[in-house]
């Protein structure tokens, strides 16, 4: 049985919104998990689809799972589970604390949102610097190290990588020697996968800054991981209250991680009170059309493009939308066309909109996690109800979405089908 939302478009929106803990930051501290020789706890997950994937592959490997206590002291295997990591593109991150902590990673080419071309190579190139052995086997991926272990070098990303900086940064933890990671991912997200594996014993310096340095050690103990606020959940409730020009304060956030966000957001001219922890967007008069250009953090973030071309069908004038991360990112802007927008694509990296527009409520599909939350958005804004099937992409990435957006006001409702 599949679940939709129902929406009836064009409340006022008011109150305040909780920021979850950062999907992106826990499905690496889990991976992160394998590496402990003694249990480690992971408090406040968000629940979502991600989340729950990254469970299932870390019990069919053998560990043990009670609440918030994750056990990886004892696994069974150090295969992935095809069904579901063929599917689930962050189930690449398990392979770093697999192959460094029992010399030996058996995975997939994973899956996840369709974006374009999402190439393995940084992993694959990254795992034989650092001394291990990558052979085909029918459908799988077999990475070894001689003897079990890891030997540490110098790996510089020919394109900058989260997931491969990450990936990278935990096999090279218990790795013999030091480990220099050169052109890494700066996110937030990598500072924190960090911090927590200092915390159990690891020696990493440099993270959140393009060269990190990973001075290896024989094991790692237990640990608690403290959390971290979704920094793209955050700017997608910002954008929210701009585009449908409510009240809403979004609490339990990070603003330094927004900067880029917050900056253009002003020059939009949102009307925007910014605290230490919490972001205020509060209604403003006209909406003004902007330029962006997604980039790597500390840039435009890629998944907060689809939310603010959203907000750039309401503003006055042209904005020119360029994708620069992932291809095949911009399709959605096809469903908001049909929903009354004005957008024209210029090539497969840029669209051109017009605004400002009315939307209409349509029935509509989800196609991936932050184009699904774009959308959803949409349909707050539309006049008349709209329909969004395969709503299980837009749970992949926020709890409780719909209970949450009800709390500000919106008229939003689960159904099943």
């Amino acid at each position: 049985m599949s679940e939709h939302f129902i929406i009836n478009g064009g409340k006022k929106l008011s109150g305040t919104i909780p920021v979850y803990n950062a999907k992106n930051a826990a499905l690496k501290v889990l991976a992160a998990s394998i590496l402990a020789s003694q249990p480690v706890k992971i408090a406040n997950l968000p629940q979502i689809e991600d989340i729950n994937r990254m469970k299932e592959l870390l019990i069919d490997l053998g560990a043990k799972i009670s609440s918030d206590i994750f056990d990886c002291s004892h696994l069974k295997k150090t295969a992935l589970n095809y069904d579901i990591a063929e599917r689930f593109r962050a189930s690449i991150v398990l392979t770093g604390p697999l192959l460094t902590r029992f010399g030996k990673a058996v995975f997939p080419h994973p899956g996840g949102c369709t974006l374009g071309k999402r190439p393995i190579n940084f992993f694959i190139d990254g795992f034989k610097a650092l001394g291990a052995s990558v052979k085909k086997s029918g459908s799988n991926f077999v990475v070894t190290s001689q003897n079990k272990k890891l030997i540490g070098n110098k790996f510089v990303f020919p394109m900058v990588s989260v997931t491969g900086t990450e990936t990278l940064m935990m096999a090279a933890v218990l790795a013999v020697g030091r480990t220099v990671l050169k052109n890494a991912a700066c996110e937030p997200e990598i500072e924190n996968l960090s911090i927590f594996l200092n915390s159990l014993g690891a020696k990493i310096s440099g993270a959140g800054a393009p060269t990190i340095v990973i001075d290896g050690v024989k094991s790692l103990k237990g640990g608690v991981w403290a959390g971290m606020p979704d920094r793209i959940e955050a700017g997608t409730f910002v954008i929210l209250g701009a585009a449908t020009n409510g009240n809403i304060k979004v609490e339990n956030c990070d603003p330094n991680h927004l900067d880029v966000l917050l900056v253009m957001l002003e020059m939009v001219g949102a009307n925007l009170e910014i605290g230490k922890n919490y972001i205020t967007v509060k209604p403003s008069k006209k909406l003004r059309s902007v330029d962006i250009t997604t980039r790597e953090y500390p840039g435009f973030a890629t998944d907060l493009q689809a939310p603010f071309t959203v907000l750039m069908t309401q503003a006055e004038g042209m904005s020119l939308i360029h994708e620069t991360i992932y291809n095949g990112r911009l399709f959605y802007t096809d469903i908001l066309n049909q929903m009354g927008a004005d957008i024209t694509m210029a090539d497969p990296h840029r669209v051109i909109v017009k605004g400002p527009t009315i939307l209409y409520g349509k029935k509509i599909n989800s196609p991936d996690i932050r184009a699904g939350m774009a959308l959803l958005i949409a349909a707050l804004i539309a006049k008349g109800q709209s329909a969004i099937d395969n709503i299980y992409q837009i749970d992949r990435g926020y709890d409780q979405i719909d209970k949450r957006l009800q709390a500000l006001g919106a008229d939003i409702k689960r159904v099943n089908s």
